[in-house]
């Protein structure tokens, strides 16, 4: 059975944690349409993706 040698001490516990902590999602702001969305998204309401119409729009029903 595998058992440390040390103790790991509080700084490298807390270095081992500090990737653990959640982060905000990112959002830009749309060039054409001024809404949010996340970036290297196609905008779904347009169908616009770096300035090229990739997908129909899609229509509210």
């Amino acid at each position: 059975m595998a058992v440390p040698k040390r103790k790991t001490s509080p700084s490298k516990r807390n270095m081992r944690r500090s990737h653990d902590a959640l982060s905000q999602p990112v959002y830009v702001e749309d060039k054409n349409s001024g809404e949010l969305r996340r970036p290297h998204h196609i905008d779904l309401k347009t169908g616009m993706y770096r300035g090229r119409q990739i997908l129909t729009p899609k229509t509210e029903a």
